[in-house]
């Protein structure tokens, strides 16, 4: 048997992190930081260069897995916790969002205020800390354990040697915790605050664990391995914002000129790096600079910000258009095979209902040209349906713009409907939110644009077209039959047998042999293609007087979907025997039939080719 041969490439992603860690393992600049004995044990030329996407792509380079603890790497996820326990205005009258000049563990509060000056200080790190929620020391210490294994997305513990060695030596930072005390930052006891303090700055990670953390924040706090959210989307811009400005010591102005990431560093040698909405960077490498920052680590992340053009203030303007189709009912149908009567309305009329489909990211910026143009539609269009089957995400400023239009054009009486919402939960809770009670009322949300579709047709044919009541209807009233005789009739009534179906019955399964054409006489089918996930999408819907089963029967293949009647639906068949009868005997009639099925199916065949056209 031969082998099937396979040829493997390696993403140029990795192979620019390959390089960039030889030629960073030459560099012996820095000084393993000593001032916590065990911190002093660490190798001086380990390195580890790690990116994880936001969509969960994950590059390894170098010593990615040796762990190591992370320190100051912890304060910005702290301080996140603490913004989600106590809230934005809490923890500010606590602590300050200042950058300072002084010394990361300097005795000082700010003058004006008598809060530490920023949460990437030990004394604001220390009281926030201190904000996080527990009754007892280890309740908070698990909390914060727990908030790093979900950033993480594997458990994480407290190098306990490491923790003994800072608390040996913490001496300055109890007197911190004493002096946040004096001015009622800490209540109660400070020094149960301090030993949990330190052992935050003892939890052990990886570079792949930094990466990660950084591109969960990327990821407006979903893990983008797991799918779990770290932290509530709210509150990740407080968190960037301070890491942007205070994140890398006295080198954080230099940093962000530079590299142009949100950024935290540790004086075990790591550093975490993020790109909103794309990526986070994690290196480890213990030498460390003048600052305590990791010397190879900044190298590593300033040459990829270079090469790969990740500075955050070196963005593209918006270019794409959020609209990815546009088109009106006119152009673009539901999946009901109409009446010809209908069809002629609304190929007349359809102009007044107008879909747009989406796509993207949408904030201000990329919401903005979709709101300018929905607030100048024609005053002809009564319905709008919005399709966010295309849409990545939507922040709180989109959201609100959508909710305002909304009712802007409910006061207007015209109609917006919502489809595909339910992978955009912030778009449902804010409009559920701002609407309250008459949120049922204004926010009309379906499964997907067919249905959708199919809602703004029948709102438009019950204003242009008077309504036919729900009988059955005879052989000359089938589409399929136009053009007979009455004579012909006569003849083809002898060839039908009548069946019925209650609602919810299957008419026929996939798969099942093609032995029938059936003519609607009375209800309602759907046409249902099975899907992989147990679910199904409907394909058509036909009413009475319509055919269907004419192609299965034609090219003598299975059924590929599931015909079902919607309500008590009454159809006359022409089984595979009857028709071969019919030709024998009539073969004229027959010729005609086929004929009309032909017409049939060219004009489907035609709407599809000009709706697919719409979308190319």
């Amino acid at each position: 048997m031969n082998e099937e041969k396979t040829t493997s490439f390696e993403s140029p992603i990795h192979a620019r992190l390959q390089a960039l860690h030889r030629e960073l393992s030459g560099i012996s600049e820095g000084d393993v930081a000593t001032y916590i004995p065990e911190l002093a044990k660490a190798n001086p030329d380990w390195l580890g260069i790690c990116v994880v996407t936001a969509n969960g792509g994950i590059y390894e380079a170098g010593d990615t897995r040796q762990t190591f603890t992370i320190q100051s790497i912890s304060k910005p996820f702290v301080y996140g916790l603490a913004l989600e326990d106590q809230g934005r205005e809490s923890v500010l009258r606590k602590v300050g969002v200042e950058p300072t000049g002084d010394a990361f563990n300097s005795i000082s509060l700010d003058p004006d205020t008598g809060c530490p000056r920023n949460p990437m200080i030990n004394a604001g790190a220390i009281a926030t800390t201190g904000l996080v929620e527990g009754k007892t020391p280890l309740i908070r210490l698990q909390r914060i354990i727990d908030m790093f294994g979900k950033y993480s997305g594997r458990t994480m513990t407290v190098d306990e040697a490491v923790y003994r060695s800072e608390s040996a030596t913490g001496h300055r930072n109890r007197a911190i915790s004493y002096m946040l005390r004096n001015f009622d930052i800490l209540t109660g006891d400070p020094m149960p605050v301090a030993e949990t303090y330190f052992q935050q700055c003892a939890i052990l990670g990886h570079c792949l664990d930094l990466a990660t953390m950084a591109a969960t924040l990327a990821n407006r706090g979903l893990n983008p391995i797991t799918g779990q959210q770290a932290i509530r989307g709210e509150y990740v811009e407080s968190v960037l914002g301070i890491m942007g400005t205070c994140g890398m010591y006295d080198y954080a102005g230099q940093w962000l000129y530079e590299v142009g990431m949100p950024a935290k560093s540790g004086v075990a040698g790591g550093i975490a790096a993020v790109l909103p909405g794309q990526l986070g960077i994690g290196v480890f490498s213990p030498r460390l600079d003048k600052h305590g920052n990791s010397v190879r680590g900044i190298r590593a992340c300033s040459e990829l910000s270079r090469d790969w053009d990740l500075h955050l203030f070196n963005r593209a303007g918006v270019g794409n258009s959020m609209i990815r189709h546009r088109f009106t009912a006119a152009e673009y149908g539901s999946s009901r095979v109409r009446a010809a009567r209908e069809r002629v309305a609304i190929g007349k009329h359809g102009n007044s209902v107008v879909q747009y489909q989406l796509q993207g990211n949408l904030v201000f910026a990329t919401a903005e040209p979709i709101i300018r143009e929905l607030t100048a539609v024609p005053a002809e269009v009564e319905s709008i349906i919005l399709d966010f089957h295309y849409v990545h995400s939507m922040n709180e400023t989109a959201c609100r713009l959508f909710h305002d239009i909304l009712l802007q054009f409910h006061s207007a009486g015209r109609n917006v409907l919502f489809c595909a919402v339910n992978s955009i939960p912030h778009l449902r809770r804010v409009l559920k939110t701002k609407l309250g009670n008459r949120c049922d009322e204004l926010f009309r949300v379906f499964e997907d644009n067919d249905t959708a579709l199919q809602w703004c047709e029948d709102h438009l044919l019950e204003r242009v077209l008077p309504p036919l009541p729900e009988m059955s209807i005879g052989a000359d009233n089938y589409e399929l039959l136009n053009g007979f005789s009455s004579d012909e009739l006569v003849i083809l009534r002898k060839f039908f047998e009548r069946r019925e179906w209650k609602a919810g019955e299957t008419i026929c399964n996939a798969g099942d042999a093609a032995r029938e054409i059936y003519l609607l006489a009375r209800g309602r089918v759907s046409v249902h293609y099975p899907l992989e996930n147990g679910r199904s999408k409907r394909l058509a819907v036909f009413t009475a007087g319509m055919a269907f089963g004419e192609m299965a029967v034609l090219d003598r293949a299975p059924h590929y979907t599931n015909i079902v009647a919607d309500i008590h639906t009454a159809c006359d068949l022409i089984s595979m025997a009857k028709l071969i009868a019919l030709g024998i005997s009539y073969p004229k009639i027959k010729i005609r039939l086929l004929e009309n099925l032909a017409l049939s199916l060219c004009s489907k065949l035609r709407k599809a080719n000009q709706e697919a056209s719409l979308l190319a």
